[in-house]
């Protein structure tokens, strides 16, 4: 091979490299696509729960502007498998985006072992334990071994020089050399994490979205209006005082609801591909 083709490939692959480098260093696309679902989603799950149109606008000013993440929270506590997934892709984003700036140590030693250890490991136990909270041990045992093992592939690929931090020099630490089956799977990772980000991640989103639940409690409240009082069911937007601030059911508008009891169900329409 000659010195200018070597050259060549050099030149190639630290160009490679230095993209990588600076698309972990913003986020990749991850963070891209979080913030979009973070805008989008609320007000898709809104708009088809109650109606769209004027009945989105009273929706978020009878919930206040301020409490829109509340729309998305309401969705993923109520959705576990949408609430994994999301675990997993936020883990690994932030993640990539502490590595890209150097903050995971690629030489040898005990220290930095034991860091990379605590900084890959004590991440995805924290998911696992909140997911395992909400829905049962097995979704977090599945969170928990799922948000590692796409940890764990970034870590190899720094590790291995594959990937530079910002201050790193990307060459392999200390001659580092992992098994051919981890460098086979820290290169399916790449691919896994781009799958649950940009794909698996947005289309259960918006799944929920459209699936025709509340996002928070459904209560079945007195309504009064005028001398006339009836039952109705709403969708809690807020609490003033002992009663409730929700969107009526039956009325199709924002109302005040005293003496509300739980609903069980959070149906409050056909999903959207049954209609």
């Amino acid at each position: 091979m000659s010195d200018a083709h070597a050259e060549g490939r050099h030149a190639g692959g630290g160009h490679m490299e230095e993209q990588a480098r600076a698309i972990d260093g913003k986020g990749g696309p991850g963070h891209t696509v979080l913030i979009a679902l973070a805008l989008a989603v609320p007000v898709t799950k809104v708009a088809y729960t109650v109606g769209g149109g004027g009945a989105v606008r009273d929706v978020f000013v009878g919930m206040e502007l301020s409490n829109w993440p509340d729309v998305l929270i309401g969705m993923v506590l109520t959705d576990p498998l949408l609430a994994s997934v999301l675990a997993v892709v936020v883990s690994r984003v932030v993640f990539a985006l502490f590595a890209a700036r150097g903050s995971v140590p690629t030489g040898g030693g005990v220290a930095k072992a034991a860091r990379r250890t605590a900084m890959t490991v004590v991440n995805p136990v924290a998911v696992g334990v909140i997911d395992a909270c909400f829905f049962g041990p097995w979704w977090g045992i599945g969170t928990g071994l799922a948000a590692y093992a796409l940890r764990k592939g970034v870590v190899v690929e720094y590790r291995t020089g594959r990937r530079r931090s910002h201050h790193g020099t990307g060459h392999p630490a200390n001659g580092y050399r992992p098994p051919s089956w981890l460098r086979r799977a820290a290169a399916v990772e790449q691919w896994v994490a781009l799958a649950l980000t940009v794909v698996a991640l947005p289309l259960l989103a918006f799944t929920s979205a459209l699936d025709g639940k509340a996002w928070t409690s459904v209560v079945d409240c007195q309504v009064t209006e005028g001398t006339h009082s009836t039952h109705n069911r709403l969708i809690e937007l807020g609490r003033k005082g002992n009663g409730v601030v929700g969107w009526n059911l039956d009325t199709e508008q924002v109302s005040n609801g005293l003496g509300c009891t739980s609903d069980e169900s959070l149906y409050v329409r056909e999903p959207w591909w049954r209609r």
